[in-house]
C-alpha cells in the first residue's frame, strides 16, 4: 500500500508527458507507464494487477517495436534512392537523379507518418 501515492505520480506524469509526445511514441509512452504501473504493484505484491499492467505494457512494446522497424526500413529505402540519386547527378542525368529523389522523398515521408 505505500507505493500508492508513487503509482499515482507516476501515471500523472506520464500522462504529461504522453500528451507531449508525438504519435508515433504514443505506444512507447503507453508501455513506459504501464511498466511503471506493473513495477509499483509488484513492489506492493500485487502480483494480479502488476500482470495486468505488464501484459498492457507487452502489447504498446511489441506496437511500438513494430511502428519502427517500418520507419526504419522506410527510411533505409530512402538512403539508397538518394545514394542513386548522387550517382546519377554526378553523371550528368538529372531526370533520372529527380526520380530517385522523388522516391526519397516519398520513403522519408512515410517514415515519419506511421
Amino acid at each position: 500500500m505505500k507505493y500508492i501515492p508513487t503509482t499515482f505520480a507516476i501515471s500523472v506524469l506520464a500522462l504529461f508527458l504522453s500528451a507531449s509526445v508525438s504519435a508515433s511514441d504514443h505506444h512507447t509512452a503507453q508501455a513506459i507507464e504501464h511498466a511503471a504501473m506493473a513495477k509499483a504493484h509488484g513492489e506492493d505484491g500485487h502480483a494480479k494487477v502488476l500482470l495486468k499492467h505488464a501484459e498492457e505494457s507487452l502489447k504498446h512494446a511489441q506496437a511500438s517495436e513494430k511502428q519502427h522497424a517500418e520507419q526504419h526500413a522506410h527510411m533505409t529505402e530512402s538512403v539508397k534512392h538518394l545514394k542513386k540519386a548522387i550517382e546519377h547527378a554526378k553523371a550528368g542525368h538529372a531526370d533520372v537523379a529527380t526520380k530517385h529523389v522523388e522516391e526519397a522523398l516519398i520513403h522519408i515521408r512515410q517514415s515519419t507518418t506511421e
